[in-house]
């Protein structure tokens, strides 16, 4: 931890500097991730393994160790709790994970057809809702959050909830997210109060799909909010958001989708953005035996694997800091070094398939009542929730007023990554230090698991 503390003095001295201290503070946190564990932790690619045994190092059968005997461990479980000892990510392999993860594919084992329709749907509830005859400022990741807490309510309950289930969804949601940001402390109360009401619905015998029966009801509604509550919810708002703030920010690539919205387009579209703002920063595995990479290299038993993904999948593009659509035109997926939503071979995002399907009927629905425009920053961790402009396109807006507006953007944007910059600074520094302090997982697996609302109070 001393080395960790003297890592933020260092990146804390930066903030004379202030353009150059959002970025200061991203590089921080990847750095924190990588070093958390110690000596152990290996960064990949890197000095070791090279992006050109990425993905068959991550494919390994022996990276199969979920979270016992990773310090970063504790990180996440304190992030994402309560519930992360049945979280799908978390679990270690074995019956209990098979059975989890069974029962996530038969929930999201939905028709395209019907995947999109609920989408779109979804998107124009909450298109119906926003200002429809004036231009408005809006932050993407709010009014997304919006959308997916309909949509994964429908895809568990049979029915998009009421408000009051909305609120408690992108309550819990949102401070899972912020946390995770280092923008602000977690909240245990919103947290636990999510867990509440799915309990009663779980009781009630709402859920349209069985849970896993080898879970305890409480249990049950801890698995619910961390798969599709939590992790489902979050990470479609940040996609989302992301793809709509590249159209915002690259009009020629919003017009051409407006010309023609065909799937292949859209679907451009969405992998050149999941390409440069890949989801996931890092990616942890525990080796459960050795790994030999080649002659010179083996990875021991027991080291903790951080698979970068930013970093592997700007490795074999040309220009890749480019947003070029157009690349995907001669480039397949399964040959790049592209995957958004992990490997086959070791646990890949179970939502791939419905996620892009509903990301382009979400996007397309967006589009027919709206065009964006964006002056911001944009990084992979958008702490900024994505502040953009929204013109109604029965409106629009004269060419005078939008660069005003555009100008306030920017210089807010500026204005707010400086004073974020260094609250995530000081405040992701003390989420590390109780985090170790907790130690969520290791007493977990060492058999002394405390109850999370007794070692986790609300702040």
């Amino acid at each position: 931890m001393v080395e960790l503390m003297a890592i933020c003095g260092g990146a804390a001295a930066l903030g004379s500097s202030p353009f150059w201290l959002p970025q200061a503070v991203l590089a921080l946190r990847e750095r924190i991730f990588e070093g958390v564990n110690g000596p152990e932790g290996i960064a990949i690619p890197g000095k070791l393994v090279d992006a050109s045994q990425f993905k068959r190092v991550y494919a390994h059968p022996a990276a199969n160790g979920r979270s016992e005997g990773a310090a970063l461990s504790d990180l996440f479980w304190y992030w994402l709790s309560p519930g992360a000892e049945v979280h799908q990510e978390h679990l270690e392999a074995g019956d209990r994970y098979d059975e989890v993860a069974k029962v996530t594919r038969q929930v999201l084992s939905i028709p395209n057809s019907k995947a999109e329709q609920m989408a779109a749907r979804c998107m124009a509830d909450v298109c119906g809702d926003l200002q429809r005859n004036r231009t408005s400022l809006i932050r993407l990741r709010d009014t997304m959050m919006r959308v997916w807490a309909r949509f994964y309510h429908e895809v568990v309950f049979g029915n998009p909830g009421t408000n009051e289930a909305q609120r408690l969804i992108i309550g819990n949601a949102n401070d899972v997210v912020t946390a995770l940001k280092c923008s602000g402390l977690r909240h245990m109360g919103r947290r636990d109060r999510l867990t509440a009401y799915l309990l009663q619905q779980i009781r009630s015998g709402e859920p349209i799909h069985a849970l896993p029966s080898g879970l305890s009801q409480k249990e049950q509604a801890l698995y619910l909010q961390g798969v599709f509550f939590n992790t489902a919810i979050v990470q479609m708002s940040e996609a989302m958001t992301h793809l709509l703030l590249v159209l915002a920010q690259n009009p020629a690539v919003q017009q051409e989708l407006l010309a023609e919205p065909d799937d292949r387009a859209y679907d451009r579209v969405i992998a050149e953005t999941l390409r440069q703002y890949p989801l996931f920063g890092i990616a942890h595995r525990i080796t459960t035996e050795e790994i030999v990479v080649d002659e010179q290299t083996v990875l021991d038993k027991g080291s903790v694997l951080c698979f970068h993904y930013a970093d592997y999948q700007r490795t074999g593009f040309r220009d890749p800091d480019r947003f070029d659509p157009d690349r995907w035109k001669d480039h397949a997926a399964r040959d790049s070094t592209y995957i958004p939503f992990g490997v086959a071979a070791n646990r890949p995002c179970p939502a791939q398939a419905i996620s892009l399907v509903t990301m382009r009927a979400a996007a397309r629905e967006f589009l027919r009542h709206f065009t964006v425009h964006s002056s911001v920053s944009h990084t992979r961790s958008i702490p900024h929730r994505g502040p953009c402009l929204l013109e109604p396109r029965h409106i629009g807006t004269s060419v005078r007023r939008r660069r005003f507006l555009l100008s306030f953007l920017w210089a807010r944007d500026r204005v707010e990554d400086v004073t974020r910059s260094l609250t995530q600074l000081v405040l992701g520094t003390g989420m590390v230090l109780h985090a170790r302090h907790l130690r969520l997982a290791e007493r977990h697996f060492a058999g002394q698991a405390c109850p999370f609302k007794h070692q986790s109070p609300s702040v």
